[in-house]
């Protein structure tokens, strides 16, 4: 005897929702890790690029240059991301706490650096400049991408309902 069970057809997945773009659409850090994986990758590309140009031109300065320039400047702009998300499920105060504190971390950090760099001469200032401004534009166009193609769930109030 058969049960009702082998005879069903299969439902399909969610009514034919992708459980992935499902989870992306209401996980409301899905924009912020987009960005942050765009602007990693457009770090990336940056600092490849920069390798292939100042490295063979300048050698071992202009490597360390585009080095230590996509450090700062791409690490000043993604650990501002990485505050956001880890500290998301945080009060709002707790995030600009947060926030306010990492960037003056950073400032100070980016302040000794340079101070420390100033006198130094084993790298090409013009591959740390180059890079310190590319990877800032770079990585911040790269994360603004990330989270403006981003597809998220919006819900407004209803047309009838007063506000």
């Amino acid at each position: 005897m058969s049960t009702n069970d082998e005879n069903e057809s299969p439902e399909p997945a969610a009514s034919g929702i992708d459980s992935g773009a499902l989870d992306e659409a209401t996980d409301p850090t899905a924009p912020l890790r987009a960005g942050l994986k765009y602007g990693l990758y457009g770090l990336g590309a940056l600092l490849v690029a920069g390798l292939l140009i100042w490295w063979p031109w300048k050698g071992l300065p202009g490597l360390w240059g585009v080095l230590v320039g996509a450090a700062i400047g791409g690490g000043f702009i993604l650990i501002t991301v990485l505050t956001i998300l880890l500290t998301a499920k945080a009060s709002p105060s707790v995030v600009m706490g947060a926030l306010m504190g990492g960037y003056l971390v950073k400032v100070v950090i980016v302040i000794a650096v340079t101070a420390l760099l100033k006198d130094m001469t084993f790298y090409s200032k013009g591959a740390l400049v180059s890079m310190l401004i590319g990877a800032i534009v770079l990585v911040l166009g790269s994360e603004l991408w990330g989270v403006l193609t981003t597809r998220q769930t919006y819900v407004g109030p209803d047309a009838d309902s007063e506000v």
